[in-house]
């Protein structure tokens, strides 16, 4: 895996996610209650705080937690919520190491099947449906893994031509796009409760 990203708006961080697996699901994970670009950019902050070019799930998930924690809370802070951000990613490791043994492309490496490739990103720690789908686009999207069905796999987030994901982004504009699309859809939501 060795593409160019655009998600941070930031080309450390996004070249961190073109050639890192865990990076990228690090970074989708990240990505909630913040905006986008901060939460792809919270690899490249993790990997500079514990003095790496990469991340390692093998590292992260054996560190000490409350360290980690720190870590992710040290000004300016990765997340909005750095505590228990730092307890999903290093879950997120733990199964990395547990069930891929801490190769996070193997997820994809051998999925026969965008349904299949759906169920196992819906399994890791912190990966609802919505998530998982969006992961998967992005996926397919644009880093080339496209197993048979996946854009159905991935729902309304595989459609081409859409601008309604980080799957979706390509640079500024595309994002401006996507931001548009979701500032539409809260907007809606907030309309249909009344």
């Amino acid at each position: 895996m060795d593409v160019t990203l655009h998600l941070a708006q930031d080309p450390a961080a996004d070249a961190l996610l073109g050639r890192s697996p865990l990076a990228a699901l690090t970074g989708m994970l990240l990505d909630q209650q913040i905006p986008m670009e901060w939460a792809f950019k919270g690899p490249r902050t993790i990997a500079d705080r514990l003095g790496t070019e990469d991340l390692d799930a093998h590292e992260i998930a054996a560190m000490d937690p409350e360290a980690f924690a720190a870590l992710l809370s040290d000004k300016p802070a990765v997340h909005r919520y750095p505590g228990s951000m730092a307890k999903r990613v290093q879950q997120l490791c733990q199964y990395l190491v547990e069930h891929y043994d801490g190769d996070a492309e193997a997820i994809w490496r051998d999925a026969g099947s965008g349904p299949e490739l759906l169920r196992r990103l819906q399994e890791l720690p912190g990966f609802g449906k919505q998530k998982a789908q969006i992961f998967l686009a992005l996926l397919g999207k644009r880093l080339g893994v496209t197993p048979e069905g996946w854009r159905e796999a991935a729902g309304a987030y595989g459609e081409p031509g859409s601008f309604r994901s980080v799957a979706d982004i390509t640079g500024p504009e595309s994002l401006a796009k996507v931001r548009a699309h979701k500032q539409e859809m809260k907007a809606a939501a907030k309309a249909a409760k009344k």
